[in-house]
């Protein structure tokens, strides 16, 4: 960086020189110099350093800021561990890797670890045998380099949002001993909140590279899973709700919907509508964001579509796997793709976005819906999309959660450009489905890195990730990423 500003200052230095001396044509010559010079030295610089300095110059606070935020319902302590090292500890070998909907037993650990390793791509899954599951997290609690961190996307969310001075924080969820302790006292836990036993969840990570057997990770992610009933059953949504009355915040952030994936239907379904009641008793001047996380059911999902939970929050949060699965559980658009190669197709994804806001979104047709925000993020970008006239900011948005991403991932409080790397599709088209869109190509660059485009009466906005080289950490980074972008959104 210091080259480049003495580069520039030596350059002006002589161009000053030229115009004192040969004052008739230097000028004209000079100023085209030093106009191609300077644009070498842009093209010289690292295309991450470059995004990381646009992004700076393009993130503006909103004109209107939250000052009382409420965040609700899982919570737990995560122990996070080396995955490969933990299974060689409990002495299973690499196998088979198949996809279990839900674990019980090592052997099924084993093998839906192998799978999603494999593919590099996070997951999420319940344990049903609690005595199996308390050995292992002894385990991984005695596990050299195991580290205990607040967990939960709701607890995650919080910790986010209360590093900002200017913002009142309330969590309710499940809060035991070790939990409280590690939240520290910036956050405000109900009473009701607390209980004497934390929910312990298994976070098993790995690098880029790592080598299980024959598998080798393409990216570093984790595998989590838990035994953990009180997150379970959403047992803490109705103090969350009783709550709210004397906090009176501006904004409710909700997840722990998909805690409910391991449940028995019948079970799960009854609790599916208690809840979807108790959101939609939430005061319409509230705005409600609604984090989803990792599923397996298709008919869960389906349910949660079916009993219209999407159209009673204004905003959802989510990452390829839970957008795909959306559109699977409903018959979307390309909901016969099985899973995402690589990095997820951004006109296949800008359809599916496309498709949720105008059949579960507010229209003019539809205005018993309240949805009209969509934050995406993957490994390579992130896409929010808004029905026009409901938020504002949104450029700013998804600018800083895609900053947050680079630099939380990395643990550094600002983006390095030496630790992270530009690795998005840079030119691509607006859909895969719509005739006027699909042959419509747009380019993302360094210096012009969020891009704006509107399909209908929505606008989506774009903007690629600095993939961290040796992240520090993966989990709850679409967390951070949903709580940063809510932090610069404004909502009309």
């Amino acid at each position: 960086m210091w080259r480049t500003t003495a580069a520039v200052a030596l350059v002006a230095v002589v161009l000053h020189l030229l115009v004192c001396y040969y004052p008739i044509q230097a000028p004209v010559d000079a100023v085209q110099f030093l106009s191609d010079y300077l644009f070498r030295l842009s093209v010289m610089r690292a295309p991450e350093e470059v995004v990381a300095e646009a992004w700076d110059s393009l993130i503006r606070a909103p004109g209107s800021s939250w000052t009382r935020v409420a965040v609700g319902v899982n919570a737990c302590v995560d122990v996070v561990v080396c995955g490969i090292g933990l299974l060689e500890a409990l002495a299973l070998d690499p196998g088979n890797k198949v996809d279990h909907d839900t674990l019980q037993s090592r052997e099924d650990l084993k093998e839906t670890f192998s799978y999603f390793m494999e593919k590099g791509v996070a997951a999420e899954r319940f344990f049903t045998d609690k005595e199996v599951f308390q050995k292992i997290a002894q385990t991984a609690s005695q596990f050299p380099g195991a580290k205990h961190f607040v967990g939960g996307n709701a607890a995650l969310i919080g910790q986010k949002l209360s590093t900002n001075p200017n913002l009142s924080v309330l969590l309710c969820g499940p809060v035991g001993p070790k939990l409280h302790e590690l939240l520290g006292d910036q956050i405000i836990v109900p009473p009701k909140s607390l209980q004497e036993v934390d929910e312990y969840h298994l976070i098993l990570e790995y690098q880029a590279g790592d080598v299980l057997g024959e598998i080798k990770a393409p990216h570093a992610n984790r595998f989590i899973f838990s035994h953990d009933v009180s997150n379970g059953e959403m047992n803490m949504m109705e103090t969350f709700i009783a709550s709210l009355e004397e906090f009176e915040p501006e904004l409710i952030v909700l997840s722990g919907l998909h805690m409910m994936d391991g449940q028995g239907k019948e079970e799960r379904n009854k609790r599916l509508q208690e809840v979807s009641v108790l959101i939609s008793e939430i005061p319409n001047e509230i705005s409600v964001h609604l984090e989803l996380a990792s599923m397996t059911d298709t008919t869960y999902m389906n349910t949660i579509v079916e009993q219209q939970v999407l159209t009673i929050v204004n905003s959802i949060g989510l990452n390829e796997q839970e957008l795909l699965f959306i559109s699977q559980a409903a018959s979307g658009p390309h909901s016969s793709q099985g899973h995402w190669d690589g990095a997820p197709d951004i006109g296949m994804v800008s359809d599916i976005i496309f498709w949720l806001l105008k059949e579960y979104g507010r229209t003019d047709s539809r205005k018993d819906s309240d949805l009209t925000r969509v934050h995406f993020h993957t490994l390579a970008y992130h896409i929010l999309a808004t029905v026009d006239g409901y938020w504002n900011n949104q450029i700013s948005s998804v600018a800083a959660g895609a900053r947050v991403a680079g630099s939380q991932a990395c643990g550094t409080d600002t983006i390095d450009p030496t630790k992270v790397v530009l690795n998005s599709p840079m030119e691509f088209v607006l859909s895969q489905t719509d005739k006027l869109l699909k042959n419509k190509k747009m380019t993302l660059s360094p210096t012009n890195p969020v891009r704006v485009w509107q399909r209908e009466n929505i606008s989506f906005f774009i903007t690629p990730v600095l993939i961290c080289v040796n992240p520090v950490r993966t989990v709850g980074l679409g967390d951070t990423i949903s709580a940063e972008g809510l932090l610069y959104s404004e909502r009309k």
